[in-house]
């Protein structure tokens, strides 16, 4: 069963619990909640996917606001792939064509359902390490390992 990690600012902790019981309804994975009262959102961020590129979690979701934040601070751990997501094509792509580990998204700025089913479209699919994408993706994992 797949390992998840959740996050948010308190801007988006409504959201968050929503999305905790989506995921439990519909055995998605198991999912660990890391808490959304810390107004700075870079440190929730930033353990999220601490927790993720060290492989203690298969994927992370992170909400904020916007989702902007969330996506900025986690991408500056090492291992750690947070795609912005706001339709469902991108949320499929940021799986199978870049190899996302985290999804963030903003609380003021996508609706519920849509939220749904982009974290059903991202928890859903596996990157296919026998894709045309595997290049491109080893070339910023190479870079990432590198500094």
């Amino acid at each position: 069963m797949m390992r998840i990690a959740i996050g948010s600012d308190p801007n988006a902790a409504e959201e968050k619990y929503r999305l905790v019981e989506f995921i439990k309804r519909n055995e998605l994975g198991e999912i660990v909640d890391f808490g959304s009262d810390d107004v700075i959102y870079a440190n929730v961020a930033i353990e999220v996917a601490e927790q993720v590129a060290n492989k203690k979690f298969d994927r992370g979701i992170l909400l904020c606001g916007t989702g902007l934040g969330m996506s900025i601070a986690a991408n500056k751990v090492k291992g750690a792939y947070a795609a912005l997501l706001s339709d469902i094509y991108s949320a499929k792509r940021a799986v199978l064509s870049n190899n996302a580990n985290i999804a963030c998204m903003g609380a003021f700025t996508i609706g519920e359902k849509l939220r749904e089913e982009l974290i059903y479209a991202f928890l859903t699919n596996e990157f296919d390490n026998k894709s045309p994408s595997k290049v491109k993706v080893d070339a910023y994992v190479e870079y990432d390992v590198k500094r």
